[in-house]
């Protein structure tokens, strides 16, 4: 039994997963379990406010716990760097297109937005990385599925709006409504986007067996450094913070930033190397000595002051 959230993305994320399987020669039969979770039934409070990344994971999890399903489906960005004992993280799958989209109306570029323009982001980070290039500009809040954003993106006034590349690819979006892929050497992505990670009970040695013939080792080794690296900061969960490694012939590339929720303060660091833990931490401390924790600290403070 496959566990997903019960968005359309979620499920075709699930089916992706379950082709996969059956494409490397697993046997099994399979059926998706629809589970709503805190994160799909509050889309008028914003994913900060909610608790950050786990809001789309509790009710999965207990789920796993039970058993009542026997894998969860989850889009990696959205899993906190610690997961309930007794449960892992068995597969990580080739990952998708890891940047973010400026989908904007009219596909008036991003440099070409008049002043005062509204651009559309669920993601403190996105935003950050907004107003850092462009101060002038608002961004407002703008919760629900892909899909359902596009549609606001043309009635409610919005001049633009932020999507991950990989769920639109997924949805089967066409390339064409993206006006930008916006450049990762600023808009550094959050850790983990693009990729699927399929969690299991960590004693179920069948169900970790049929997940080995999809995992990519690759992939798993790239976002382990980027959960490290934001582990690596104190309470940073829900912090602007953008992660992304890549691995090129067995050397990890990683690219780390902070930034303050205001865009005016924004650092970063790139580093190489083959341990994960040793150059997610470089970079980190690197950061931290620059000032990293003030900023995370401020944030937490503002998200404090909303509640």
């Amino acid at each position: 039994m496959v566990g997903s959230r019960n968005s359309k993305l979620a499920l075709i994320q699930a089916n992706l997963i379950i082709k996969q399987l059956k494409e490397a020669g697993v046997q099994n039969s399979f059926q998706v379990k629809e589970i709503e979770t805190k994160g799909d039934k509050n889309l008028q409070v914003s994913l900060a406010k909610l608790g950050g990344q786990g809001v789309f994971l509790a009710e999965l999890e207990e789920q796993l716990v039970t058993k009542h399903i026997d894998l969860a489906v989850h889009s990696l960005k959205d899993i906190p760097t610690s997961i309930p004992k007794g449960l892992t993280l068995a597969c990580i799958p080739i990952r998708e297109d890891h940047r973010d989209a400026y989908v904007a109306n009219n596909h008036v570029a991003f440099q070409d937005l008049p002043s005062g323009a509204a651009i559309g982001t669920s993601s403190l980070r996105r935003a950050a990385q907004l107003l850092a290039k462009r101060p002038d500009i608002t961004t407002r809040w703008i919760r629900g599925p892909i899909d359902s954003r596009i549609e606001q993106l043309r009635a409610e006034n919005f001049d633009a709006i932020i999507l991950a590349v990989a769920g639109m690819k997924r949805l089967g979006i066409g390339e064409a409504m993206i006006t930008e892929y916006l450049p990762e050497d600023h808009f550094i992505p959050a850790m983990g986007q693009g990729a699927l990670a399929i969690e299991c009970r960590e004693d179920d040695e069948e169900v970790k067996a049929l997940l080995a013939s999809i995992h990519d080792e690759d992939t798993a080794k790239a976002v382990k450094t980027e959960r490290l690296f934001l582990q690596a900061f104190d309470e940073g969960e829900q912090a602007p913070i953008g992660g992304y490694a890549s691995v090129e012939d067995g050397v990890i590339h990683l690219k780390g930033m902070v930034i303050s929720m205001d865009g005016q303060t924004v650092l970063r660091y790139e580093t190489k190397g083959t341990n994960p833990g040793k150059i997610a931490n470089e970079a980190a401390n690197y950061l931290i000595d620059q000032g990293a924790l003030s900023i995370i600290q401020a944030t937490n403070t503002e998200l404090a002051k909303d509640e």
